[in-house]
């Protein structure tokens, strides 16, 4: 039995005091909602809804569960529309370490266009020259300039850098 299903037959049969209608608003057949009552009955081995022909009655359980199932429902709901807005918009925290030198040219004067694009990432920039463990001190990405030293790293070539001094590359 899908417990997260039944959840939503039932809410829905209460809200609209039918198995019909609340079938018809599932899209499933009025014998597949009363089955699925049944099975949700038969597993909290409780009866939530007394049934006559013409009219359906919440017991006290099933109006505690009926209760419960309107919370975990709205908070799956609510979750699951975090997470679609999540999917098309990066956000978070963006960690980034770089020589203070190579930072204050090539770097910063991007910021004002990447917030533009990206508004709900928060950038944090370190500047140094120093080895990071990006584990260890939090940091999602490293730039350098020269050969890479630890051949255990993901490293990826984003550019040249020109030497001042003798002009080579």
């Amino acid at each position: 039995m899908d417990r997260l299903q039944a959840m939503e037959v039932f809410t829905k049969v209460v809200e609209l005091n039918s198995f019909s209608k609340a079938a018809e608003a599932l899209e499933i057949t009025p014998a597949s909602a009363s089955t699925i009552i049944q099975k949700l009955e038969e597993w909290l081995n409780v009866r939530l809804l007394n049934r006559t022909t013409r009219k359906l009655n919440l017991t006290p359980e099933g109006a505690e569960y009926y209760r419960s199932c309107v919370q975990v429902l709205a908070a799956v709901e609510e979750s699951e529309h975090a997470l679609v807005g999540m999917g098309h918009r990066p956000r978070g925290k963006l960690r980034i370490d770089m020589p203070g030198s190579l930072g204050k040219i090539v770097l910063v004067p991007q910021i004002p266009s990447f917030r533009t694009l990206y508004p709900e990432i928060d950038i944090m920039i370190g500047f140094s020259d120093r080895d990071v463990d990006l584990v260890e001190d939090g940091v999602d990405c490293a730039i350098r300039v020269g050969p890479l030293r630890d051949s255990t790293l993901v490293a990826k070539k984003i550019g040249l850098a020109e030497c001042c001094d003798s002009g080579e590359p």
